[in-house]
């Protein structure tokens, strides 16, 4: 310890590289404020201002009445390169898709919301990875996805209203047929095109996966685009990956 006075600033940082060190553990609870101020030389109300720093950076949770614990994680590794390729595991009779496949190979129990199926114009994002014009009217499929009873993804799938109209993908419940709903309703992907980006989540994200006691957690935005024959987009999913609960993963074939 230096004879310089311990900032929140300082003890933030000194817990932080305790956590990258393995000094301390996930799940490990944190020594008492009172304790950190005796070790620091600082008051409680600087510790408790180190602690919220902590809690903003995503690095400890607080647990009511227990203290401050390091951040655990168990991600799940998300492959999306194994979708929609090749052999599929879609199985309608246990309404298992590729993602549900993915979750339970990791010996982890996979669980889907029954989508929310509604017709609304297209934002500007949708519109642009559809070429549609904003405001635009298109299908919108709205999924929650759960790992071992935890909020995992949020799966949302848009669609011109002319590929979606007369097919299940307008009925609201969990659909599962062999080959994917596109391609059994007759209008296959020929080519798949995947954005990603990482940023902090919206309000409404915050919400629908339960984030707010959990700030500072970024979330990927991974965007499929599938292409039809002609070359015109049929569908783009939008999954939301919170940071601290998903590890994304491609393996791609070298040609040689």
């Amino acid at each position: 310890m230096t004879s310089k006075p311990a900032t929140a600033k300082s003890i933030a940082e000194e817990f932080r590289d305790r956590i990258a060190t393995g000094d301390l553990l996930p799940g490990d609870k944190l020594p008492s404020t009172k304790n950190i101020a005796a070790e620091f030389g600082a008051s409680e109300l600087v510790v408790y201002r180190a602690i919220t720093q902590l809690k903003e950076s995503g690095h400890v949770v607080a647990r009511q009445g227990l203290g401050a614990f390091v951040r655990v994680y168990d991600p799940l590794l998300w492959n999306p390169g194994e979708y929609e390729r090749g052999e599929r595991a879609d199985d309608p009779v246990t309404n298992t898709d590729d993602w549900k496949a993915q979750v339970r190979a990791q010996g982890r129990e996979p669980e889907q919301s029954v989508p929310q199926v509604s017709i609304e114009p297209a934002p500007r994002n949708v519109a642009e990875w559809l070429a549609l014009e904003i405001g635009t009217l298109v299908v919108v499929r709205r999924r929650l996805r759960l790992v071992d009873g935890e909020r995992c993804q949020l799966a949302d799938s848009w669609f011109p209203v002319h590929i979606a109209e007369g097919t299940p993908l307008m009925e609201e419940r969990d659909v599962t047929m062999q080959g994917g709903i596109l391609a059994a309703t007759g209008n296959p992907q020929h080519r798949i095109r995947d954005e990603l980006d990482i940023r902090m989540p919206s309000s409404l994200e915050i919400e629908r996966l339960e984030l707010q006691q959990l700030p500072g957690t970024p979330v990927c935005q991974h965007a499929r685009i599938g292409y039809g024959a002609d070359g015109s987009p049929v569908r783009v999913m939008v999954t939301i990956a919170p940071g601290d609960r998903n590890r994304i993963i491609y393996e791609l074939g070298v040609d040689k």
